[in-house]
């Protein structure tokens, strides 16, 4: 083998690994909606979650991903522990189907169709396919279908490159040294650990594993405790993942570990009796590509069903090895972890923004309520509310803009600057929240009243605040454009109130029938009130525009209410229904 054969085969293996990381991310983006209706379903059911380990992994090619993502949704509270285990095992085996994909360069044969099946004959069709759904393809999805190809194309280019490579070594008596001394269980599974460890993907080192095949020099008996080590060496990526995570989380990358350890041992105990006693020759036949293949499945599948009814063991053993601690930990809403998947980060960054919506929101209500009846227990949950809305705005502000930086699809990429607007209004509302707060004590603590003229008017204002409220929360919530619609022609009725008052108000000023004190606590509470309603605008301003792939949230307000003969009519509603003249 001379140096230009190693120059080869170190450009074929860096190919091969850039075409299956390319490949692999392509495909989480290209698989994410289904990625979130999978995960949004995960019972506590262990088959269902197995299922789910086993599908998600077939999909994106990458156990190690899978199991990082497991990490993160264990550390968000997405994910129980329990629920876990399932899926870590169904992801062994889901990461099988890359080597049964590699094994196709394997095929020999001078018949026609079995020449077709070689992956170098088909794959620079798929690499022109992919380069004209890459170059002239306009939608997200279809660059996705195109990169998909060409990472496919790529990959199995290398595989071929590498195989070419390393036909030299068979001659070699180092390389052939090399595998016998592989044959010793111990050292093959210590072989594949670290290889693994090192590239962090055991469907890569399975690959170069079969690249290698073709020499003729690994034998059975030196492939298969290599392809047991290997599964041990993909549990260095979620170990690594749940540094900084909570106890669970940890727990979660034991489990994979203890699980894989576990059944290597058992497996190379009856893998090391057999060689010994039994002495079968298929142990001293060259290895092929669908030889490795079968081994890598038979391998997961057997550690799945040894293990599958012991997973309450193995989450006792994880418990056990990270024990709890009388420190309660901090809850970490939002884990970096999930963003080797943006739709599921994306997903969870939606489920808190709903959770900030809902606070806020009953904490402003709760707040107009405190107007007639001051309670000193709603005041603390009003405060706590607030503060509690500005962490979310801040978490969640810095995880999106990370978010905005991955390469998502346009609707995701839409739905990311939609939460990113509405967070800044949702954490006002809250503040507002407080400023009507601060008005109901201070009327309470000077014991001030309103006029009856007044306190109907502001009632008025108040009812009419509640219900934007509510059609700009269920618009955002439910993505209900109709509520949406609903929104823009109160707010402009409020505006007309907020104006309606204030002239009432300078009224009552100069016929005396009101103090100046508590025209200031007046004057605070309907500017509170009408800013409040420009909020909810901002927010159904956002649902309309992220349905119709359109951000100028200014524009779309002043599209309304042009020749808009739908805002005409419901202005004309609300504006009869607040009509504080008939007071």
């Amino acid at each position: 083998m001379t140096v230009f054969d190693v120059l080869t085969l170190i450009g074929g293996l860096c190919l091969f690994l850039f075409g299956m990381n390319v490949m692999g991310d392509a495909l989480e983006r290209r698989a994410g909606g289904s990625l979130k209706k999978i995960l949004s379903r995960l019972t506590q059911n262990k088959l269902a979650g197995f299922l789910t380990g086993l599908g998600v992994t077939a999909v994106i090619q990458s156990s190690s991903a899978t199991t990082v993502m497991v990490v993160g949704f264990v550390n968000s509270g997405i994910m129980t522990l329990r629920q876990s285990i399932g899926v870590i095992m169904g992801a062994n085996i889901g990461t099988t189907v890359t080597a049964w994909i590699l094994s196709l360069g394997g095929i020999s044969g001078d018949n026609t169709f079995i020449q077709l099946l070689k992956p170098m004959s088909f794959t620079p069709v798929l690499a022109l396919i992919g380069t004209v759904f890459l170059m002239l393809s306009k939608t997200s999805k279809k660059k996705d279908t195109g990169t998909i190809l060409l990472g496919f194309a790529t990959l199995m280019f290398g595989m071929d490159t590498m195989s070419s490579a390393v036909s030299g070594l068979a001659d070699v008596p180092a390389f052939q040294n090399l595998f016998i001394m592989f044959k010793n269980p111990i050292l093959g599974v210590l072989a594949g650990a670290i290889l693994t460890a090192i590239i962090q993907s055991s469907s890569a080192s399975v690959g170069i594993l079969q690249a290698l095949s073709v020499t003729g020099q690994v034998s059975y008996g030196a492939a298969v405790p290599i392809i047991m080590g290997q599964n041990i060496g993909t549990c260095v990526t979620a170990l690594l993942s749940s540094f900084g995570t909570n106890k669970n989380a940890k727990r979660a990358a034991i489990v994979h570990l203890s699980f894989n350890v576990i059944g290597t041992i058992i497996l190379l105990s009856v893998f090391s009796i057999i060689s010994v006693l039994l002495k079968p020759t298929l142990l001293n036949a060259s290895a092929s590509y669908i030889g490795i293949a079968i081994a890598h499945s038979l391998f997961n599948i057997a550690c799945t069903v040894l293990l599958f009814p012991m997973s309450s063991l193995l989450e006792k053993l994880a418990i056990k090895l990270v024990p709890e601690t009388s420190i309660a930990e901090e809850n970490i809403e939002l884990d970096e972890r999930l963003l080797i998947t943006p739709p599921v980060a994306l997903e969870r960054c939606n489920d808190l923004v709903h959770e900030m919506a809902e606070f806020s929101v009953v904490a402003l209500k709760n707040g107009l309520n405190m107007l007639n009846k001051y309670d000193a227990t709603v005041a603390q949950e009003i405060r706590s509310a607030e503060e509690k809305a500005d962490h979310y705005e801040d978490i969640l502000g810095t995880y999106l803009v990370k978010l905005s930086r991955y390469k998502v699809s346009d609707n995701d990429s839409s739905e990311v600057s939609k939460l990113l607007k509405v967070i800044g209004d949702f954490e006002r509302i809250s503040d507002h929240s407080i400023n009507i707060l601060e008005s109901a004590e201070e009327l309470k603590e000077k014991d001030m009243q309103f006029t009856p003229d007044a306190l109907g008017e502001l009632g008025v204002l108040c009812s009419a605040v509640s219900e934007i409220l509510t059609l700009s929360y269920m618009a955002f919530i439910n993505n209900d454009i109709k509520c949406a619609r609903d929104v823009e022609p109160l707010e402009q009725v409020i505006d007309g109130l907020k104006i309606k008052l204030r002239d009432g108000h300078i009224k009552r000023l100069k016929n005396g029938t009101c103090s100046i004190e508590a025209g200031f606590v007046w004057a605070d509470l309907i500017t509170n009130l009408e800013r409040t309603a420009d909020h909810c605008s901002n927010i159904a301003a956002c649902v309309i525009d992220a349905s119709e792939n359109n951000m100028n949230v200014h524009q779309s307000l002043r599209d309304m209410k042009t020749n808009d003969a739908y805002f005409t009519s419901k202005f004309s509603y609300y504006a009869e229904k607040y009509n504080i003249d008939s007071l």
